[in-house]
């Protein structure tokens, strides 16, 4: 395993442990990068600066630019780039994960670092990090500090099952910097109540996301979820859920599977892993501020709330509800896998989804990095083997306390139909809309509209390509 590889390691698995160790004098996890939108940044952050490490002591600017040119390459000459890369990742994960400094150490003693010049590269690793930490220094929390949900339809509100669940980072996004995109991407606004495309996705949604025990209250006709459904959405959830953490760890875990079977060197593996990253981080920045633009609310409050003499500000008495109205309607809900803890609806608005837009900015970026043409909305054989997702690994648990069985899943459109699967599968959870993921013409996506996380993902990921590509990414302008 090369120092990258290694080190992606250490990072993912602090992503998992984040979401899992349980502080002294406290009762459950309290994330220190809580959430996608810290996760995706720390996870940035400690990739850009081991890139910057790999490559100032590799030294080929014209096939690996550095995203930040200082400090300058060292002054005493050094080929050691894999103590360069375990220094910028151990002074980064540090920074950001202080509870889990002694498991670092660990992992730094592990690394069994030799050869010339480990103390001259370990040196220019660590001030590589802190640069980038300082870069990212005036980045925003995720507070919900002065902001207050609008009562009016159709804006986002807590989850019924879980009314004290506040608003997650709804100024992150706005106040953010991007990483690397040259252009902060916007979307089409979503369809609304009154809109056909809206009423479809009610309707679908109703029955794909519904709660097994309440799939007998569905109306004659509904389509309900079918098994395979049912795997889907467990298969790509992550949902900061105990031994798993977020999002951007399973898409990690998809490109490290990729990369391994591709036999990247480390050169490889420094721009695959920085490029992957930093587009999901600014998915995390370019999703949020779209979501809380557009402040749709998510299908639990909609579903239960689509009469208009329903909700808190109900336009009008009605002597009956129409029948797309369910004031009774919960989701299957966001796993909350290891932990007994109820499923649930992620704490911020439904549009677009952060799934589909992680999913899209590092699967796509992958595809672009390994020859797909920009503009490529086709399937690719780029992931050819199965993929075993640790919702669905044999050990982990529901929160039933039941292990869930081992599933080995394959995508015949490779890393393509892995994009559109994993944003549908949020609809088979009910948490969220179809639209918030694509828009379908005829049932399929539909490339022509502007509309949901799978085309902003992509767009950051093709505007990254053209800005930095294959030889490595550019600090972004904006």
């Amino acid at each position: 395993m090369d120092h990258i590889l290694y080190w992606n390691d250490v990072a993912l698995e602090a992503n998992r442990v984040d979401f899992t160790a349980i502080p002294a004098g406290e009762t459950r996890p309290r994330p220190e990068q809580g959430g996608p939108t810290l996760s995706s940044r720390a996870l940035a952050i400690v990739h850009l600066a081991m890139y910057d490490a790999h490559a100032g002591i590799v030294n080929t600017p014209s096939t690996l630019p550095r995203y930040i040119a200082t400090p300058p390459t060292p002054s005493t000459p050094t080929t050691n780039a894999a103590a360069a890369v375990a220094a910028a990742a151990h002074t980064a994960l540090c920074a950001l994960y202080p509870r889990q400094r002694a498991f670092f150490e660990a992992r730094l003693l592990g690394a069994g670092l030799t050869g010339a010049g480990i103390s001259i590269a370990h040196d220019f690793g660590v001030r590589v990090a802190r640069e980038h930490l300082a870069d990212r220094g005036k980045d925003p929390g995720v507070s919900d500090a002065q902001y207050s949900a609008s009562m009016a339809k159709p804006n986002h509100r807590p989850d019924p099952q879980n009314p004290g669940q506040g608003f997650h980072a709804p100024h992150y996004g706005r106040d953010s910097k991007c990483f690397a995109v040259k252009d902060r991407h916007e979307l089409n606004a979503p369809p609304v109540p009154g809109q056909p495309a809206y009423l479809s996705a009610l309707r679908q949604v109703r029955g794909k996301g519904i709660a097994p025990e309440l799939t007998g209250t569905l109306p004659s006709g509904s389509a309900a979820r079918s098994n395979d459904e049912t795997v889907a959405g467990l298969y790509w959830a992550y949902d900061g859920a105990r031994e798993l953490g977020t999002p951007p760890r399973l898409y990690n875990q998809i490109v490290r599977q990729v990369a391994i079977e591709k036999n990247n060197n480390a050169d490889k593996n420094a721009a695959l892993f920085a490029l992957v990253n930093a587009a999901m981080a600014d998915a995390g920045v370019l999703a949020w501020e779209e979501k809380y633009k557009h402040n749709l609310w998510r299908p639990v409050v909609g579903l239960r709330e689509h009469d208009d003499s329903m909700g808190p500000v109900a336009s009008a008495p009605a002597a009956h509800i129409v029948a797309d109205c369910d004031p009774l309607w919960l989701p299957l809900g966001a796993p909350a896998s290891n932990s007994a803890d109820s499923n649930g609806t992620p704490p911020f608005p439904a549009y677009p989804s952060g799934h589909a837009t992680f999913g899209a900015a590092a699967l796509h970026m992958t595809r672009l990095f390994y020859g797909r043409p920009d503009g490529d909305r086709a399937a690719d054989s780029l992931f050819p083997a199965s993929f075993v997702s640790d919702e669905l690994n044999g050990v982990t648990r529901d929160n039933h306390g039941t292990a869930r069985p081992r599933h080995a899943r394959s995508f015949t459109g490779g890393l393509w139909d892995m994009i559109l699967e994993n944003g549908l599968s949020r609809v088979y959870l009910g948490v969220h809309w179809e639209f918030d993921a694509f828009a379908t013409t005829g049932g399929v996506f539909d490339k022509n509209k502007n509309v949901g996380g799978v085309p902003l993902g992509l767009a950051i990921a093709e505007d990254m390509w053209k800005f930095g590509g294959m030889k490595g990414p550019k600090k972004s302008t904006v």
